[in-house]
């Protein structure tokens, strides 16, 4: 039985995700023996695998699941709701079920944005809603909704009726439903135990390190998807979305630089992404969008960077890619 759904390569995210578990657990026992630079040492190290983890890791998962298996998938899930300090299924539902549908939408005639983690959703007007605010009180959000999940205890860390945001986001289907709701439950027991043993290991560990950490993790992650959609045109699906190309940035992270592409595919396999450039190129060249010349945490270094968001949506002719193959076909649109 072929064990790898679409590439043996997604090994090496599955070998991150093992070391960065262990990473915490190390950093935890020994936290009380380090010096003050050993402190720091662990504080940086938990943030950039934590961000690393939810920016590329959890976040290929969640589009493309590694394995044929279920229940291969069902551990995963469990594992990295642990290393991203939330449950990856329910950030599955948010995030490819509510962010790829909507993409960054501006505010609709209701003055509100479909996509929840738009970065419309507090601006003014119809214009993009400060870094600062954006990164820093999503992050409060974020850690709130997690706290709350972590203590529902009496509930089961099961789905509650209240939580009015997630509900819409699972399948109509009865037993997938069944299956989504469950998998939100196990990765929220199982994300209660690793907390449980993190504290018991090293209270002081959890307090002065880990948890700062994550809290400054969700801020640079925020900052991450605000860059990758800053200044792009949420009207047109060939410009919604910012690219980086660096080749090294690239390579470390699985093609996370090949955003727009991403957006027009996110169901393929991030392997596919240099071909999804190729595919698009005919419809991606005759449009005006942003390629950014940094990678999108640096994004605030793109000082010149165009806001085409602010300009009116033009006509935009059609493009369709058979799944299969790189074949591409212009229509008007």
């Amino acid at each position: 039985m072929k064990i790898w759904k679409y590439s043996r390569l997604d090994a090496a995210m599955l070998a991150l995700s093992v070391v960065q578990f262990v990473v915490m657990l190390l950093t935890a026992v020994i936290w009380e023996r380090l010096s003050l630079l050993g402190w720091a040492a662990a504080f940086m190290l938990l943030v950039v695998v934590t961000v690393y983890n939810i920016v590329v890791v959890s976040h290929l998962f969640t589009h493309t699941p590694w394995f044929n298996s279920p229940l291969l998938n069902r551990l995963v899930s469990m594992l990295n709701s642990v290393n991203m300090g939330q449950s990856v299924q329910a950030y599955q539902l948010s995030h490819v079920r509510n962010h790829h549908r909507y993409n960054n939408d501006q505010k609709g005639p209701d003055g509100k944005t479909r996509d929840s983690s738009s970065t419309f959703r507090d601006g003014v007007g119809s214009d993009h809603d400060g870094l600062l605010h954006y990164a820093v009180f999503g992050a409060v959000e974020t850690l709130t909704s997690i706290g709350r999940a972590l203590l529902s205890v009496t509930r089961l860390w099961r789905v509650s009726p209240h939580e009015q945001n997630l509900l819409p986001l699972f399948t109509k289907s009865a037993a997938t439903r069944a299956w989504e709701l469950r998998q939100v439950q196990l990765d929220r027991m199982v994300h209660f135990a690793a907390i449980s043993l993190f504290l018991a290991i090293s209270w002081k560990w959890f307090l002065l390190c880990y948890l700062p950490a994550f809290v400054l993790s969700l801020m640079l992650v925020n900052m991450q998807n605000y860059y990758e959609h800053y200044g792009a045109a949420p009207q047109n699906k060939y410009a919604n979305s910012v690219s980086y190309y660096g080749r090294l940035y690239n390579l470390l992270t699985f093609n996370d630089g090949f955003h727009q592409e991403h957006h027009l595919r996110p169901r393929a396999h991030w392997t596919e992404m240099p071909r999804m450039r190729r595919a698009f190129a005919p419809r991606l060249d005759q449009v005006e969008r942003i390629i950014s010349p940094v990678p999108a945490m640096l994004g605030a270094f793109h000082r010149q960077r165009k806001q085409l968001h602010k300009r009116l949506p033009a006509a935009i002719p059609a493009i369709s890619l058979d799944s299969n193959t790189s074949s591409t076909t212009v229509t008007a649109g």
